[in-house]
């Protein structure tokens, strides 16, 4: 897998807004790193809720199969 094929581009107006959002005048980084964090660790969060369901549905997929 190439990660240039998943990362985000300069030119996507996403990204202008991603970092207007992080970004901090107070920090010395320009970005506030406990907001940036906290938004990851969320979507790492959501990202595990959704495998979960996905292994739920492929169990139960595989316990129909058997039984026939």
């Amino acid at each position: 897998m190439k990660p240039e094929k998943h990362l985000i581009s300069k030119d996507d107006p996403a990204y202008e807004a991603i970092g207007n959002y992080i970004h901090s005048k107070d920090s010395v980084v320009g970005i506030d790193a406990r907001h940036t964090h906290i938004i990851i660790i969320n979507k790492l969060l959501e990202l595990e809720d959704k495998i979960n369901t996905i292994e739920k549905k492929l169990t139960k997929k595989k316990k129909s199969k058997s039984k026939k």
